[in-house]
């Protein structure tokens, strides 16, 4: 299988998600990027695909905290 789209490699990501809450329509809680073992709170469901967009994004600097 070719992971080459538009000369970029694509890369895989797997991410835990743990939803606390459902308030006002949206999930809240927190996403971990397991294989680079960092953390983040969201607070709604377009908050949680911008912070996986953001992770799976070529060269772009990501948010999440470093897990203890």
């Amino acid at each position: 299988m070719n992971n080459n789209i538009h000369g970029h490699d694509r890369k895989k990501g797997t991410f835990i998600v743990k939803v606390d809450y459902c308030d006002n329509g949206t999930w809240q809680g927190e996403v971990t990027w397991a294989e680079e073992n960092k953390r983040e709170r969201f607070r709604s469901m377009l908050e949680l695909i911008k912070l996986m967009d953001e992770a799976m994004a070529n060269g772009r600097e990501v948010s999440f905290e470093k897990e203890a």
